[in-house]
């Protein structure tokens, strides 16, 4: 465990951020980056650019934003990579993807046009909707992440980073059941020689970051880095890892709605969810056995926060349904419809509807820029394998071997925000506060 105080070396130099997928997520992020370093627009959802922290009694009035309370790498010392299945630049792909409108593109086309992207690795069974032609070859995935160690030592050089990490923002892979070759970092590392089908090319890419040194945030719901050989080999090496799933849209609206009923000990007999949206993301969910892996992700929120276990008059075998259908008109703009049946006092029915027209990229980006930054600063702080304060922003957030996870926003922001503070030496904020009485 990182001690309270902990030294944190400075983050001087360029940080390179390398992007496994460049499609709407991260050409939505790149673009942002760029158009916020010319002044063209605010960080909004960003809660390393627009966040505070309080330290100390209410009374003391201190109340830094967090890039001015920790040391973050500055925008302007960012430099992007990426992999992708398809040849287009990050400004073809932007304008593909039609996430943002094209007068903003063409403002950062000349940062957005250099952004080509390295061949990746893919296989298409493990997603059966997408096929590229930007795509490596090797006798087994061994050489695969090898070619990949050699490209991240590559641009680490050729682009004169300090610092690098690595943020995986490509489409979820088919439903994998963790097994004996996920145990041991010798049995994944034999499986790899042996091309076994069990290892997912997310996987590959996990494997490359922890090995090259770098951290690692898994942004889709894949099995990935959340497996014992990937997690003991971050702990060994010193790399910081985490995951599972971006929380954007209607998981998002679960975490901060259900700890609000469970909090006042309102009773649940169901939770209706469905979803429309038209991009890559909603056609590769078409194919079942991704959706599947999907599914596991989003239904897992409501179980953990309502604790039916332990609340059986309020939520005992409480229906949760989820439905993701790809409808391409919608593009990037999801929406997610959510019908609640609730009960209050004497077992009164009550009804909640949500209807949140809301657009994937433009939520998940912040993200990618947050985790980005908290990743390099856990590694210049000495932290090491699962970060779980950062599972603020995942839907199915990764967590130590038997420990449940999180799923409140509001412990979890608690969480990352004391995290910050025990770096910091600073008091942790527990709300007692009785001492203001005294």
């Amino acid at each position: 465990m990182v001690q309270k105080g902990a030294e944190i070396a400075p983050a001087n130099g360029k940080l390179g951020i390398l992007l496994v997928g460049l499609g709407a997520v991260s050409t939505t992020f790149v673009a942002g980056i760029e158009a916020i370093k010319r002044g063209l627009a605010k960080p909004v959802g960003s809660l390393t650019q627009m966040g505070t922290i309080r330290l100390g009694k209410r009374t003391e009035n201190r109340v830094p934003k967090i890039q001015d309370f920790v040391p973050l790498a500055d925008l302007d010392d960012i430099v992007f990579g990426a992999w992708d299945i398809f040849r287009d630049n990050a400004f073809d792909a932007a304008m593909k993807a039609g996430v943002l409108e094209k007068d903003l593109l063409n403002q950062v086309s000349e940062q957005l046009s250099s952004l080509k992207p390295m061949s990746a690795v893919f296989e298409r069974n493990y997603v059966k909707r997408l096929d590229g032609e930007n795509v490596k070859t090797g006798k087994n995935k061994m050489e695969l992440a090898e070619q990949l160690i050699e490209e991240i030592s590559k641009f680490k050089i050729d682009n004169n980073c300090d610092r690098l990490v690595m943020i995986w923002a490509a489409s979820t892979e088919i439903f994998l059941e963790p097994s004996e070759i996920h145990e041991s970092l010798e049995a994944f590392e034999k499986a790899m020689y042996d091309n076994d089908e069990r290892i997912a090319p997310s996987m590959i890419y996990a494997y490359a970051a922890i090995k090259s040194g770098v951290p690692f945030a898994n942004g889709a719901p894949n099995l990935t880095v959340d497996i014992p050989a990937l997690t003991k080999l971050a702990e060994e090496t010193g790399v910081p890892i985490c995951g599972k799933d971006f929380k954007t849209g209607q998981t998002l609206m679960k975490t901060i709605l259900a700890p609000g009923l469970k909090s006042r000990m309102l009773g649940l007999d169901g939770w209706y969810s469905t979803n429309i949206l038209g991009n890559r993301d909603g056609e590769v969910l078409d194919d079942p056995e991704s959706f599947r892996t999907k599914e596991e992700s989003k239904l897992s929120v409501l179980e953990q926060i309502l604790q039916p276990e332990v609340y059986p008059d309020l939520y005992e075998d409480f229906s949760h349904v989820v439905r993701i259908n790809y409808y391409p008109p919608r593009g990037d703009n999801k929406e997610g419809w959510d019908a609640i049946d609730i009960f209050g006092w004497l077992g009164y029915k009550m009804q909640i509807k949500i209807d949140f027209m809301c657009r994937d990229s433009i939520l998940a980006a912040p993200l990618v820029l947050d985790l980005a930054l908290f990743l390099d600063l856990a590694q210049r702080a000495g932290m090491r394998g699962v970060q779980e304060w950062l599972s603020f922003y995942f839907k199915s957030p990764q967590t130590p071997e038997k420990l449940y996870p999180e799923h409140d926003l509001f412990i979890q922001l608690k969480k990352l925000k004391n995290t910050l503070r025990h770096l910091k030496g600073e008091e942790l904020i527990t709300h007692l506060g009785l001492d203001y009485y005294d």
